[in-house]
């Protein structure tokens, strides 16, 4: 790997958590610039061309997913680590498909996360032990169709954010604040996803995410 530190902008829609990233990379890495938004994450990688952005999955706006989208027309080739706290297959497949070069969890300590941001400048792939699997398998195909599930692959970061929170019982306005945004937002991600899946209301979409395991 090169001498010289690497490159990094942070997005993440968590003023602490990026403060706190931040302070655990002090000194191994170089942090050009923050984001919190999907808008702010794009402009600001666009502007620095970081050697890696270190990419929160879960956001306002379309994720991760979005960023390395909107990113990626205009700059290919950037590299893009996902942090996040969810460990799920399905949000693992997802930005991987999306084009980032890795996945790691929150609980990762900051000389690892420092390590696995080198590796990725490197042009390697990274991942946590027990999410590189999901990975593998998807790609080279040992993951039948029916395991990745494409229903739920149909639905965005978003939508599956509402899934889950209504699956567990949440109420519009619940789900409102938990994700910062606006119940009527709620409301029209809950009929799209409805539409998708096929489903006629919430109790047979809470069934759907429960037969899945999606919920406990």
């Amino acid at each position: 790997m090169s001498d010289r530190l690497p490159t990094v902008v942070i997005v993440d829609d968590h003023a602490l958590f990026r403060a706190g990233v931040r302070a655990e990379l002090e000194g191994l890495v170089d942090v050009r610039a923050e984001a919190e938004t999907v808008e702010a994450a794009v402009a600001a990688t666009l502007a620095e061309k970081p050697d890696v952005v270190l990419l929160d999955v879960h956001m306002p706006g379309g994720g991760g997913i979005e960023v390395i989208r909107q990113v990626g027309r205009r700059q290919p080739g950037q590299r893009f680590l996902a942090l996040s706290v969810s460990d799920a297959p399905e949000d693992v497949i997802a930005v991987i498909r999306a084009g980032s070069r890795g996945y790691v969890t929150k609980s990762i300590s900051g000389p690892e996360l420092a390590d696995a941001i080198d590796r990725v400048r490197g042009g390697d792939a990274v991942f946590s032990p027990r999410l590189a699997g999901f990975a593998l398998d998807a790609f080279q195909g040992e993951i039948a169709e029916a395991d990745v599930d494409p229903e739920l692959d149909q639905l965005t970061m978003r939508e599956r954010e509402v899934l889950r929170l209504i699956a567990r019982g949440y109420l519009y306005k619940e789900v409102a604040l938990q994700l910062g945004i606006s119940p009527k937002t709620v409301e029209a991600h809950v009929s799209a996803v409805l539409r998708k899946l096929q489903l006629s209301n919430r109790h047979e979409l809470s069934r759907w995410a429960v037969e899945r395991r999606l919920v406990e």
